[in-house]
C-alpha cells in the first residue's frame, strides 16, 4: 500500500507564499509521475501541476509563473512552491502518485491539505 503524506497547507494573505510537501516511503517514487491537484468547494478536482520521473513539468494555465513543482528522489518527496497566491487558489490540495508498468496505471492519493488565501 502506497501512502502519501502531505504537509504545508495554511492560511495566507493574498500575495503570500506557501510550500507544500508530499512524502512517501514507497520505493516506486522515483519511477513515478507526481502531481498536485486541488479541489475548491463546489468545484471539481483539477490538475495544478505535474512532474514526470525524468523531471519534465507541466502546469495549469492558472498557476503558470506562480507555482513550481519539484521533486527530491533521495527524500521521496515532491514539493509545490506557491507564490503570489490569490484568493482563487483557496482549495484542498492533493498529492497524486502515478505509476505505470506493463501499460497499466496505478495511482494513489494523499489525504489533502487545506490552503486558504484571504485578507
Amino acid at each position: 500500500q502506497v501512502q502519501l503524506v502531505e504537509s504545508g497547507g495554511n492560511s495566507v494573505q493574498p500575495g503570500g507564499s506557501l510550500r507544500l510537501s508530499c512524502a512517501t516511503a514507497a520505493s516506486i517514487f522515483s519511477r513515478s509521475a507526481m502531481h498536485w491537484y486541488r479541489q475548491a468547494p463546489g468545484k471539481q478536482r483539477e490538475l495544478v501541476a505535474g512532474i514526470t520521473s525524468g523531471g519534465t513539468t507541466n502546469y495549469a494555465d492558472s498557476v503558470k509563473g506562480r507555482f513550481t513543482i519539484s521533486r527530491d528522489n533521495a527524500k521521496n518527496t515532491v514539493y509545490l512552491q506557491m507564490n503570489s497566491l490569490k484568493p482563487e487558489d483557496t482549495a484542498v490540495y492533493y498529492c497524486n502518485l502515478l505509476y505505470t508498468i506493463f501499460a497499466k496505471n496505478y495511482d494513489y492519493w494523499g489525504q489533502g491539505t487545506q490552503v486558504t488565501v484571504s485578507a
